[in-house]
């Protein structure tokens, strides 16, 4: 999908794939805003608790950091909407400078996770199993839909590190 043109990143989206993205790219910035709670099990994974035997070094550390970190995650899904062809017809092609695609490679990363936590994958998760389980049960399942745009995601990741190490 994504590959190295000169000094930018360059790869081509459907329609469907910039409506995803952009989708993604939004609920993150959503869950960083208004939807910003410590209880919540995404949150807990996005800022993981630095001491987690030390209630009140992990506190002020957050104090210190929680901000700017939070900032940066807003930022990197914004880079990502940015990027995306307008809301016009919604395909075409996303030209990216390193700056940008590592910004695109944390934001990917960040929705990954969020996604992972709300569908409870694992480190030793297949994947592909899941899905298929998911197929069996209900193809038009909103967890079909949902694992395939984890799916999906894990591989435009891999696409954009394998153009930014070529």
């Amino acid at each position: 999908m994504f590959r190295r043109r000169g000094d930018r990143y360059v790869a081509t989206f459907a329609v469907d794939e910039v409506r995803v993205l952009r989708k993604v790219a939004s609920e993150v910035v959503g869950l960083l805003t208004d939807g910003f709670d410590h209880s919540d099990p995404v949150v807990c994974r996005l800022f993981p608790e630095v001491y987690p035997d030390d209630a009140a070094g992990t506190a002020e550390f957050r104090r210190y950091t929680e901000g700017d970190l939070k900032t940066a995650k807003i930022d990197q899904a914004g880079a990502i909407l940015a990027a995306l062809p307008d809301d016009g017809d919604g395909a075409g092609e996303v030209r990216l400078d390193a700056e940008a695609a590592e910004a695109w490679l944390r934001a990917l990363n960040d929705a990954r996770l969020a996604m992972g936590v709300r569908l409870e994958v694992k480190d030793g998760t297949d994947l592909g199993a899941e899905l298929d389980d998911a197929v069996a049960e209900d193809p038009s399942s909103s967890r079909v839909f949902q694992l395939s745009v984890y799916a999906y995601l894990g591989y435009l990741q891999e696409s954009l590190l394998n153009a930014l190490i070529e």
